[in-house]
């Protein structure tokens, strides 16, 4: 993971840290929290993350949070879940989660970056593009964003 995260950069991490059994023993826990690369470790809160989780020492606990990233310096929610639509998805901005594994790689424009489907690594958000670019558009879009595009593109739903 350090290879990928640099020592200046914010590790965002989507949600369900540590399951089972393991994650109730404290030493082994802050163990695996001290191993995370970055200046800055955040956490988006998941459906496995309880109290002993939330209260390591993380920069941020939240439920969702709007990062900005990417050559538009769109502010992109970040959530442990999959979205149909978020604030500032039409103008570009980009829904970030995991929560589904290797289940839904996600859509054009809200993608999952959980690490079981990026090889169990960290991904930068230039890699998050250029995966978006392979994946399909969500068939509900535009019953959700009438009159929208996706990334500029007009999208034929018909």
């Amino acid at each position: 993971m350090h290879e990928r995260v640099g020592p200046e950069d914010q590790l965002w991490l989507l949600g369900d840290f540590a399951l089972g059994h393991k994650k109730l023993d404290k030493n082994w826990l802050r163990e695996m929290f001290n191993r995370l690369p970055g200046a800055e470790q955040h956490l988006i809160v998941g459906n496995h993350d309880d109290e002993i989780i939330r209260s390591l020492p993380w920069a941020s606990v939240s439920h969702m949070a709007e990062v900005r990233d990417g050559e538009h310096r769109h502010y992109n929610t970040l959530f442990h879940y999959p979205m149909l639509t978020w604030n500032n998805s039409r103008r570009g901005a980009y829904c970030l989660f995991g929560h589904v594994h290797d289940n839904f790689l996600g859509t054009r424009n809200c993608v999952n970056v959980g690490l079981d489907v990026w090889d169990f690594y960290p991904v930068s958000f230039d890699e998050i593009e250029q995966r978006s670019k392979t994946l399909h558009v969500n068939k509900y879009w535009h019953e959700v964003e009438p009159g929208t595009t996706i990334f500029g593109e007009q999208i034929d739903y018909y």
